[in-house]
Parts: C-alpha cells; sequence; structure tokens
C-alpha cells in the first residue's frame, strides 16, 4: 500500500500551497501500477464507507478546489467512483450564504 502521510494536514502544520508541484505524482511510475492500486482503493473505500454509515456518527469532507478546468471533475469522478452515491452529498463552494459563514469549519 502507498503511504499517504506526506499528503495528511494536521491542525497545528501549516500549508503553502507554493511548497507542491503541480504535476507532483508521488511515487507512481507507471499508469497500469496506478489502475491496480486504485481498484484495490476502491474496494477499500466502498468498505469504510458503509462502516461510516452503519456507525451514523461520523462524515467524511472532502475539499476540491482548483480553477475553471482545473481538473476537478475528472477527479471527482476516480476517487468516487466506487462509493454509493446515496451516501454522498454535493455542495458547490460559491460566495457562502449566511448560515454557512455561522460554522468555522468553512
Amino acid at each position: 500500500m502507498i503511504s499517504i502521510d506526506p499528503y495528511i494536514a494536521t491542525p497545528d502544520q501549516p500549508i503553502n500551497l507554493q511548497d507542491w508541484s503541480t504535476d507532483n505524482t508521488g511515487t507512481f511510475v507507471n499508469k497500469s501500477e496506478i489502475k491496480e492500486i486504485r481498484k484495490q482503493n476502491i474496494k477499500l473505500l466502498r468498505g469504510l464507507q458503509d462502516k461510516l454509515y452503519a456507525l451514523d456518527r461520523y462524515s467524511l469532507l472532502l475539499v476540491f478546489q482548483a480553477m475553471d478546468a482545473g481538473g476537478k471533475d475528472s477527479t471527482i469522478e476516480h476517487v468516487m467512483s466506487g462509493v454509493n452515491p446515496q451516501g454522498c452529498q454535493v455542495f458547490s463552494s460559491k460566495k457562502p450564504s449566511a448560515k454557512e459563514l455561522d460554522h468555522d469549519f468553512l
């Protein structure tokens, strides 16, 4: 399994996007390797979604941010291809409403 540790942010760790190359592919070398790992991760993600749903206590927030034509749609398609869409909610991040501004996590 590939380590995702370099991509995990913690509350005490400042993030500067300029430190990250836009063409960063991590340790992946060829597409066939990526496709196989993606299949394994889809199975894992499907099982984790079932557990989160069964617990009915926690949720997962995924934030995709990029300029128009920045690849968000295809990234979301790949990442979310293995999950049940009935267990997902999608929100567009336009100008926040007054209600959204009340939530500090936004």
